[in-house]
């Protein structure tokens, strides 16, 4: 018995749209992504060149170009690279030691009753009221910056990894008990898997609290860094200058959180979950 060879295609044609569907659908929702930016660029031009807004208060899209221009022939890439290592060391230390108290907060109710209220009270004092106790123990070099981007990215590490932590369902617990496992056999292939989403979200959250921190760090008393473009674009009535650093930071944060998300995505692979 033979078959026509339409039907045969429109067997097959299925397959194919379902195979580059997935596909398709990734870059347009890129391209949705991209769209509030380009707009937004457009409608800026219009306005600066159609004179609805002041070229000193918003210089054109066209002409921040140029600027960029004329920065990255100077010390721009030196900013760019003194602010991304700060960021990055402060990050390692807050987040790092974050880890280490939350574990024994989370785990250790005595340890949780003495240290959780004074944590709990630092973690209320805004970033610009450490700047003048930090200035007078450390001075203004290098570690009085990188001690003030760890403290803003402590405790969102800190708190997310408590909660992680103290989340996880009893029931695991129970099982791990019925398997005789030793208690840090429980810590390491129970309670730490179970709560590795929460940490894991407390670090991205950390590392983009660490760029906002890191500007506080640059405008104490910086010479480099992204932080020292803004006050020099303000200092010397730059709106372009002002503006170019605000973009910088909001690609390279966007950058750092996107590499974050995909060290999140490679390490919760084995979650069964809606969104992969």
């Amino acid at each position: 018995m033979s078959f026509p060879a339409t039907s045969h295609k429109a067997a097959i044609q299925p397959k194919v749209d379902r195979a580059t569907a997935p596909g398709l659908l990734k870059v347009m929702s890129k391209l949705k992504g991209l769209f509030i930016p380009v707009f937004t660029l457009i409608l800026c031009e219009i306005l600066v060149k159609n004179s609805f807004i002041e070229p000193y208060l918003l210089p054109a899209p066209s002409s921040l170009w140029d600027s960029f221009l004329q920065l990255s022939t100077g010390d721009l890439w030196i900013h760019i690279w003194t602010s991304t290592w700060r960021v990055f060391l402060g990050f390692f230390i807050g987040s790092g030691l974050a880890l280490i108290f939350a574990i024994l907060v989370g785990l250790n109710k005595q340890a949780e009753e003495f240290l959780e209220p004074s944590f709990s009270a630092l973690k209320s004092i805004p970033s610009l009221a450490w700047i003048p106790l930090l200035l007078l123990w450390l001075g203004i070099d290098e570690t009085s910056k990188i001690t003030l981007i760890a403290i803003g990215a402590f405790f969102p590490t800190y708190t997310n990894t408590v909660a992680a932590i103290q989340g996880v369902d009893r029931k695991l617990i129970e099982v791990a008990k019925v398997y005789r496992l030793k208690y840090f056999q429980q810590i390491k292939e129970i309670i730490l898997p179970a709560a590795s989403p929460g940490i894991l979200t407390g670090l991205r959250n950390s590392l983009s609290l660490a760029w906002m921190f890191m500007i506080a760090a640059e405008l104490i008393a910086a010479t480099k860094g992204i932080g020292y473009l803004l006050s020099d674009g303000r200092e010397t009535s730059r709106p372009d200058i002002v503006i170019i650093a605000i973009i910088l930071l909001a690609v390279l944060g966007k950058i750092t959180d996107s590499l974050m998300k995909v060290a999140e995505n490679w390490l919760l692979r084995w979650r069964d979950v809606i969104k992969k």
